[in-house]
């Protein structure tokens, strides 16, 4: 008995991880790590990232073999306030919830991208965000009511003291501040924005509407943003981010400046024309979102991996896709405990496979673009926890499983 009992002790020693993630590629950005190796976790946390972990260490083993293993991805431009019952707007019935859309696409970490403002944030953190298993962070619309509930073009509800205190109410959650769809006269939501996020040291994304003689991206990036802001729908084309097939000079003088560009793909936001322009003029994003809501869900867009697909299809490799979904965004929101693996943090992963073939890839005109690799998430792990599994590459041959027995 006592020899029993001792080799089920060195047993429980022995398996000191709860998972250990074998033979992957490990793309790991902030710690620049691309190669093949393992990552094993224990207690929700990474614990170690190192070659050949025994897998007897582990309780679980997940066979990664011929699978990229990444930090969980970070979407920073959904929409998902859903559940108000408000119809044909985003503070309402365009929203989608975040858990139907996040784990099986590989993403983690969503950022609800202005949906709310600081006359129903409260709602929306109750509602939505203090439910969703993903982590759900938030840029708080500069005006009072978000997307919907008012006029997103009247300055009158444009009030930077009382949403940056929002701001200062939920400092876990919200992690700055969005202007967007603003068509009139002057720069009030751009100036309101940027105000709220100098008092808190935030950062501001702006969905900059259309174009006009006076309210121009030049002046945008040059005159009224802040270096780190982050002007998302960078290559819609609505303001002229390429001219006659070539990016806009704007583009390049801003991004010098330490303006951050975004994909923030929606229903009408990513053409082919602008992102060649952009590519042949070696512009990349700096980071990949989707701009989720239910305009874009089934349309081009569809998630987070068909965009990162997208991005493959114009020439950026495996390694610069996943730094501009993981750790690149991490640190455009200032939340730079997110999108990596190192040993400590929690274990937020995503196992993605990049498949080979021939694939087609719509924008937002319906037009298509062919491509030779796909990304699908296989596995995505949320604080330790299988939230994702595709193929069962996390779980238990049936035959081996240990079934409750019904009494």
């Amino acid at each position: 008995m006592i020899a029993i009992l001792s080799l089920f002790a060195a047993l429980l020693i022995a398996q000191q991880y709860d998972v250990v993630i074998k033979g992957g590629h490990v793309i790991d950005p902030k710690n620049n790590i691309s190669r093949v190796t393992d990552v094993a976790i224990a207690a929700g946390k990474v614990a170690a990232v190192s070659d050949n972990i025994p897998p007897a260490q582990a309780k679980r083993v997940v066979d990664a073999k011929g699978l990229y293993v990444t930090p969980g991805l970070i979407d920073i431009h959904v929409h998902v306030y859903a559940g108000t019952g408000i119809p044909k707007v985003l503070t309402g019935d365009a929203s989608v919830y975040p858990d139907g859309f996040s784990f099986r696409s590989g993403v983690t970490t969503m950022v609800d991208a202005g949906t709310a403002g600081h006359r129903n944030f409260d709602d929306f953190y109750q509602r939505v965000i203090s439910r969703a298993q993903t982590r759900v962070l938030a840029l708080l619309n500069i005006v009072g009511g978000g997307m919907g509930v008012s006029s997103e073009h009247d300055p009158k509800d444009m009030d930077a003291e009382k949403t940056a205190a929002m701001a200062r109410k939920y400092p876990k959650v919200i992690v700055g501040y969005k202007t967007a769809h603003y068509n009139g006269p002057g720069w009030p939501s751009v100036d309101g924005a940027v105000k709220a996020g100098k008092e808190t040291n935030l950062p501001v994304m702006v969905d900059f509407g259309y174009a006009t003689q006076e309210r121009n991206i030049g002046t945008l990036f040059m005159d009224k943003l802040r270096p780190g802001d982050i002007y998302t729908h960078c290559f819609s084309g609505h303001r002229d981010e390429a001219v006659d097939g070539k990016l806009n000079q704007a583009m390049i003088t801003g991004r010098k400046r330490g303006i951050i560009f975004d994909i923030g793909h929606g229903g009408g936001s990513f053409y082919w024309p602008v992102a060649q322009a952009a590519y042949n003029a070696k512009f990349e994003p700096d980071s990949i979102s989707t701009d989720l809501h239910t305009g874009s869900m089934n349309a081009g867009m569809k998630d987070m991996a068909n965009v990162m697909g997208k991005m493959l299809a114009m020439g950026s490799t495996i390694d610069s896709v996943i730094r501009m979904s993981t750790w690149n965004p991490a640190k455009e929101i200032k939340r730079e405990e997110l999108g990596h693996l190192t040993v400590g943090a929690e274990a937020d992963v995503a196992v993605l496979r990049v498949e080979k073939g021939n694939f087609g890839f719509i924008d937002s005109a319906g037009a298509r673009r062919m491509g030779t690799q796909r990304v699908v998430a296989e596995l995505t792990m949320r604080a330790g926890r299988v939230m994702w599994d595709l193929n069962g590459i996390g779980a238990t041959d049936w035959q081996k499983f240990p079934y409750r027995k019904r009494e």
